[in-house]
């Protein structure tokens, strides 16, 4: 079966197609949403709404581009939505103690998916949603301004400060000093 006639199959509302659909693609869209929760419960919390709005939505769905693509989207529209621009007030008001450092690229090559996954988990939430969509879902800080209710210039800044506190989370891993 074509993924084309496979679509069909669940826009038409067949239960068995819909069932395929949620066991083929929730491992892949449960790591979008564990990227912007900051545990698994709300990150199953996401992925479950998600899978809501993609039924809700999947009637109006059209061949024009990649359907996991278009799922993709709805998990991070899901997840952000869940946070509250207050977060990003609070976080910039309390700014960064976090030292201006750099860590070998060697490091990077040495952690484990799964790792550095954890450390990107434990960004507070603003750095988290910023880092994700710039640096893993490929958004420009002009849309991801538009997203999230905020600056370009408030987007590059949080980038910048999410990247000097992962830095200094994985150097803390690097030599087994735990922050």
């Amino acid at each position: 079966m074509t993924e084309a006639a496979f679509i069909r199959a669940c826009q038409e509302g067949k239960p068995e197609y819909q069932r395929m659909l949620v066991l083929r693609f929730s491992a892949l869209l449960m790591t979008v949403a564990r990227r912007y929760a900051g545990d698994d419960a709300t990150a199953k919390d996401i992925l479950q709404d998600a899978f809501v709005l993609i039924f809700r939505y999947l009637p109006e769905y059209r061949d024009t581009g990649s359907f996991t693509a278009w799922m993709t989207r709805i998990v991070v529209t899901t997840a952000l939505k869940r946070m509250n621009s207050a977060t990003f007030r609070r976080e910039q008001a309390l700014g960064d103690d976090y030292p201006e450092s750099v860590v070998e690229p060697t490091v990077y090559a040495e952690l484990e998916a799964e790792t550095l996954l954890g450390l990107i988990q434990q960004l507070p939430e603003g750095y988290r949603q910023i880092f994700n969509l710039y640096v893993v879902e490929g958004y420009r800080h002009e849309e991801i301004a538009t997203m999230l209710g905020i600056s370009a210039a408030t987007s590059r800044s949080q980038l910048a400060r999410a990247r000097e506190r992962l830095q200094a989370m994985i150097r803390a891993v690097y030599v087994g000093i735990y922050l």
